[in-house]
């Protein structure tokens, strides 16, 4: 038989939303079994170094409008106790700050903090098990009451529970799941993700009657240089193209198709959908001085975006002037020619904007043209982090099910959720920081719902 261990809460998943959970519960007063696939805690949270989300009702909806409203309002309600969080682990968290142009977050050292959450679940006697897989839920007359584990050593663990929290980090890893859930051909993308989050979390959580939504939310992720591999976790941030929000970017007909200036993160949801999912990314010498060459927050250290892509072997090219693009390199399948007259014309546009001129699609957030030669040209395509596909929750992190009622015992947060983001984003540090304390207050208002002298 089995090993059996009996617990308030069980965590899948050892990322930013589980460990958040766990070590809130154990400071509750809670029993706690930490289960996690990968060989050591922290996912993708480990790459990640702010927290932060819109700074108000009013824009997040303007920014996120089809998000579901119950989950975007306790996102912003509750961010400013999630950094209070932080800082009462011990963590050291700076000062808030803008973050892309529209929301604000503060910067701390996220490695710092999933370790210290670690530490906390031990501390209090709680397990934190890694190389541990989650075979399947335990169900009993439709409620959830742990799991079957099997550990790293091939010994199968039954560990019972009176709530169970899915934090597997969403199923990026997963082409098949990509495939259906976020498009047809989103298995091409590169993994800008931990490869451990393949989709468990969701798998679980349908066996046990879940409803998942919404398709076609898109993902979030950012553009990358093409050809290039990620070789280790640092190459995500210095890889990604943020810088794109003030460029200009052309599909293979040579046409802009969207407006790049809303937001690289969404420039590569676009990008996805365009023939063979490329684009060739055209930047002049204010592009290159103000935004390829600097940091993309506060604090970040800068990286010659344009330079490492050259020296890893990607697409680029330099020219002194427009009419260089006539001289694209013919295997890389772009018309020159029309790359630059769509450049000339875009300027044209951009200089007559004091005369009501507008470019289609439009430049909201940086209408200056690209006029100052050399010009710097990179094919970029996409690479994805996590979809925003998932588990169905309501503002208590308590997983839905297909009736639109809760599933008694079955708690999900961070990427494995959906309905939160919808062709939107604004934090997903943040989403699994609020959603893990959520979870860990539902956990102990079932455990024990008067020892606080709730109702």
């Amino acid at each position: 038989m089995p090993d059996e261990t009996v617990v308030d809460l069980l965590v899948i998943g050892a990322g930013m939303a589980g460990l958040t959970a766990g070590a809130r519960a154990v400071r509750e007063g809670l029993s706690v079994v930490v289960a996690e696939v990968g060989d050591d805690v922290g996912g993708s949270a480990r790459y990640a170094g702010y927290a932060w989300t819109a700074p108000s009702h009013e824009v997040m909806e303007r920014h996120n409008p089809r998000g579901e409203p119950s989950l975007t309002r306790a996102l912003v309600d509750r961010f400013a106790d999630g950094i209070a969080w932080i800082g009462s682990t011990g963590v050291e968290v700076k000062d808030a700050q803008p973050v892309l142009g529209f929301g604000q977050g503060h910067q701390f050292d996220t490695n710092h903090y999933l370790d210290t959450c670690r530490r906390i679940v031990v501390a209090a006697g709680g397990e934190v098990l890694t190389a541990t897989d989650t075979e399947r839920l335990l169900l009993e007359d439709g409620a959830v009451t742990g799991a079957e584990l099997v550990t790293g050593d091939g010994t199968r663990r039954v560990v019972r529970a009176g709530s169970t929290l899915l934090a597997t980090g969403g199923f990026q890893g997963d082409p098949e799941l990509r495939n259906r859930f976020v498009h047809p051909h989103a298995d091409r993308m590169e993994l800008r993700s931990n490869p451990h989050s393949r989709g468990a979390g969701h798998r679980l959580a349908t066996s046990a009657g879940a409803a998942t939504g919404l398709t076609g939310a898109g993902f979030y992720g950012h553009l990358i240089p093409s050809g290039i591999p990620f070789a280790d976790p640092s190459d995500f941030v210095d890889l990604s193209l943020y810088y794109s929000e003030h460029a200009l970017l052309f599909n293979l007909r040579g046409e802009r198709f969207t407006d790049e200036t809303l937001g690289d993160h969404l420039t590569t949801m676009a990008l996805l959908e365009q023939p063979e999912s490329r684009g060739l990314l055209v930047a002049d010498s204010r592009v290159f001085r103000d935004w390829v060459v600097g940091a993309y927050v506060k604090g970040a250290v800068a990286v010659d975006k344009f330079a490492l892509a050259a020296r890893r072997g990607g697409r680029v090219g330099f020219a002194e002037s427009l009419d260089e693009l006539d001289c694209l390199p013919e295997e890389w399948g772009y018309d020159g020619p029309v790359i630059r007259a769509a450049v000339e014309e875009f300027n044209a546009v951009a200089a007559s904007a004091a005369a009501g001129a507008a470019p289609t699609p439009g430049r909201l957030l940086d209408p200056a043209p690209l006029d100052r030669p050399p010009y710097y040209v990179v094919e970029a395509v996409p690479a994805i982090t996590f979809p925003f596909h998932g588990v169905r929750i309501d503002d208590r992190a308590r997983v839905l099910g297909e009736d639109g009622h809760p599933v008694p015992g079955l708690l999900a947060a961070g990427s494995d959720t959906g309905g939160l983001w919808h062709r939107a984003y604004a934090g997903g540090i943040a989403s699994a920081l609020v959603f893990g304390l959520t979870a860990a207050e539902t956990a102990t208002r079932t455990v024990a719902p008067h020892k606080h002298g709730w109702a």
